[in-house]
């Protein structure tokens, strides 16, 4: 009987150094791409990147970090005309919302103007909202606020006396130069009542980017802290 062992499958496959052609060919094809791209382009390399990173920045701008200039005085002292604020536009998704004491840009289309603003939250949807106690402050759920933290200096809280309840999915707004600016208090007898939908706003202002010499993050105030959730359990 011929017991010469016979050539199996194993046997019979391709060489090693037939894999390593063809894959030494699919790496030129790959590898010849990139090249193919940056001939193609004036400048070259420097052109190529240039493009990526205005790709990049543009798809942070959209999905993430929005700059925004601030347009006039009516934040102040936390922000000037002029400052460049970074907008977080993912805060408020994935089931957060806007808090009181929240710094936020926002979509005044239909409701404050056909512009972006930027204003400091005081009341969120369900809230009770009145100006002024005997002291002068601004009242939420009945706990008295003291916002001589965050107010330009020598400004009352409100010269314009209101007594309102924040409709669910809606926010009450204030710049914090009462004196200087135009918010839901101008608004109380327009369409919406002032008050803007939480829908509208377009992210969080958390960092000051420009000027260099006001750079830095905006604090979140524990003024509203003590304020109770509507129907009086603390938050």
């Amino acid at each position: 009987m011929d017991t010469q062992a016979q050539p199996t499958e194993r046997d019979r496959a391709s060489h090693p150094s037939d894999h390593s052609d063809h894959e030494g060919e699919e790496e030129r094809s790959r590898s010849a791409f990139l090249p193919d791209v940056v001939s193609l382009l004036p400048g070259g390399r420097l052109t190529l990147s240039a493009l990526l990173c205005l790709v990049l920045l543009l798809l942070v701008s959209v999905f993430v970090m929005q700059p925004f200039e601030i347009p006039s005085g009516s934040m102040e002292p936390a922000l000037r005309a002029g400052d460049r604020v970074l907008v977080n536009k993912v805060a408020y998704r994935f089931g957060a919302e806007p808090q009181r004491g929240d710094v936020v840009v926002f979509d005044g289309t239909g409701y404050f103007g056909d512009a972006d603003y930027i204003k400091r939250v005081v009341g969120v949807g369900g809230d009770h909202v009145v100006c002024c106690d005997s002291r002068g402050r601004i009242a939420v759920n009945g706990e008295p606020v003291d916002e001589r933290a965050i107010l330009y200096p020598g400004n009352a809280p409100s010269a314009v006396p209101f007594d309102l309840v924040v409709p669910d999915g809606t926010l009450f707004l204030l710049g914090d130069h009462r004196g200087d600016s135009r918010d839901s208090r101008d608004y109380l007898g327009a369409p919406g009542g002032g008050m803007i939908p939480v829908g509208s706003v377009i992210g969080e202002a958390r960092w000051i980017a420009w000027p260099t010499g006001h750079w830095g993050s905006l604090p979140r105030d524990d003024v509203y802290a003590r304020v109770p959730a509507p129907g009086g359990a603390h938050g």
